[in-house]
């Protein structure tokens, strides 16, 4: 018969470790995560110091450095906001589009939101936001002027 005394401190001894293990198992989780982040931020000052250690060859060569082209400021847009310029012209939504570079059914899709402009036709969009009545009734003629015609077909 096994000693009762050995008995019970393996059992004690089972049970400890046990609760040790799921309590360190969250830390466990924290630290291999915490882990991941550091080496992650290391890659990316690495990349960045290299960045730095290219620029400052570019100035000492007296070359003007590259810099990459930033995002153009971003253009908010609205179904809300086609509608409210388009009154605030009082144009129809053919002439809005001929402004903007589209058709009246484009224009009609935005200001119902079924559909968004795209990069080229926002930044149209937003070239002629600041323009007032006058300057868009000139920049339509002079659109208007430089379509030709379509002549009836010959039958």
């Amino acid at each position: 018969m096994p000693n009762l005394a050995v008995t019970f401190r393996q059992e004690i001894t089972r049970l400890a470790r046990r609760e040790i293990r799921s309590q360190t198992q969250g830390l466990r989780k924290a630290s291999a995560q915490f882990r991941r982040d550091i080496a992650g931020l290391k890659r990316a000052a690495s990349k960045l110091q290299s960045e730095v250690v290219r620029l400052e060859r570019q100035v000492g060569k007296g070359a003007a450095p590259k810099i990459a082209e930033a995002e153009p400021t971003r253009i908010r847009y609205s179904a809300k906001s086609v509608v409210a310029q388009r009154s605030g012209l009082g144009i129809s939504a053919a002439d809005f589009g001929k402004l903007v570079g589209v058709t009246a059914r484009t224009i009609y899709k935005w200001e119902h939101g079924t559909s968004r402009p795209r990069k080229a036709q926002l930044a149209a969009f937003a070239a002629i936001r600041g323009l007032g009545k006058a300057a868009a009734l000139a920049r339509l003629e002079q659109l208007r002027g430089k379509t030709p015609k379509k002549r009836a077909p010959k039958r």
